[in-house]
């Protein structure tokens, strides 16, 4: 295990002190600890940035949002691992606002952590971090993308979709319960870039979206996806409930929710396994396109999640308001979208 920077803000002193030697028992030696947001400022400030913070969401003094977004816009940590019991809804938008922010967010820790999480946790923190990619040209964009020969010409969506079933892969985060059954997996989009190797979304969403392959992509990862949930059935007999982004943009088109209906149907994955967590890449609208098209994804009886709220056009009081218009419309009886 390459050499780790860690800084623990943590306002226990009991709790601080037990994860600093979890860390240490890990082989982590190089660990800055804080009880409070100041002295977390003061020691990025006289130590330099780090590769790691684990962060205690409720601090009794400080705001431990603001620090994290200092950290990524100042480039003070790479990997974020929010330390929390707090609900669910609370840690996505607080993994949501810390990824548009620009950091790479492990994931959340319960209180009071064990070694073994922290064992685990920092395995997977070797796997994300890795130097930063140079800012790219467009050339260099249309070479990820795979069409490169047509970096001074319009984009060919059929080249570019080969591109993205060369370069596009999924992998997939279990979803376990406090007993540690498996209630579902979340799916992680990836592109195998040949010269930078791995690339999170934040590095190449913005490229599919420049190039106009978004929707193309997103149906790839769709299709992967319910694939996946087909072959569990047939093989065990269970479902697999599964959640996937999508740009909330494409809810704008009218016949996005019959495509997915369609999909739905030909791998015979019943729509309620499907959670579509609406990413903000823009701005999310609250316009009467926008609204109708969450309505039809709910009268089909796929289920709903709104992420990064508050980041971009979009305000929690917004979001909030579309959220409770949708989610407390039951799901449709039967199949048609449009009654």
């Amino acid at each position: 295990m390459r050499s780790l920077k860690v800084l623990i803000l943590e306002d226990h002193p009991f709790q601080l002190m037990a994860l600093h030697q979890m860390l240490n028992a890990n082989g982590v030696f190089n660990v800055l600890t804080a009880e409070s947001v100041e002295v977390a400022r003061q020691s990025l400030a006289s130590k330099g940035p780090v590769d790691i913070a684990i962060c205690d969401l409720y601090l009794e003094h400080g705001d431990s949002l603001g620090l994290i977004r200092e950290m990524a816009e100042q480039g003070l940590a790479q990997v974020l691992v929010l330390l929390s019991d707090a609900d669910r809804d609370v840690l996505d938008g607080v993994a949501s606002m810390a990824r548009q922010a620009g950091l790479n967010v492990l994931g959340c820790m319960p209180k009071p952590a064990s070694a073994t999480a922290i064992g685990q946790m920092l395995d997977a923190c070797q796997q994300r971090l890795r130097p930063t990619p140079q800012a790219l040209s467009w050339e260099r964009a249309c070479q990820m993308l795979g069409v490169s020969e047509l970096a001074t010409q319009p984009l060919c969506t059929e080249v570019g979709e080969a591109a993205i079933e060369r370069y596009a892969s999924l992998c997939y985060q279990p979803i376990v319960n406090q007993d540690g059954d498996l209630q579902g997996v979340e799916a992680l989009a990836r592109w195998q870039d040949p010269n930078h190797g791995q690339l999170m979304p934040s590095e190449f969403l913005p490229l599919l979206e420049l190039a106009g392959l978004e929707p193309a992509f997103t149906w790839f990862v769709l299709q992967q996806v319910l694939r996946l949930c087909a072959q569990v059935a047939r093989d065990t007999g269970r479902e697999l409930p599964v959640s996937v982004n999508i740009p909330g943009r494409l809810l704008e088109q009218e016949h996005f929710a019959l495509t997915l209906q369609g999909l739905l149907q030909r791998f015979a994955v019943p729509a309620r396994n499907l959670t579509l967590e609406l990413v903000e890449t823009s701005r999310l609208k609250t316009d009467s396109a926008h609204v109708t098209g969450l309505l039809r994804l709910r009268m089909i009886g796929c289920k709903l999640s709104i992420g990064d709220f508050g980041i971009g056009g979009g305000t929690p009081h917004r979001l909030l308001g579309v959220a409770v218009a949708v989610f407390e419309i039951p799901s449709a009886v039967g199949s048609g979208v449009g009654g």
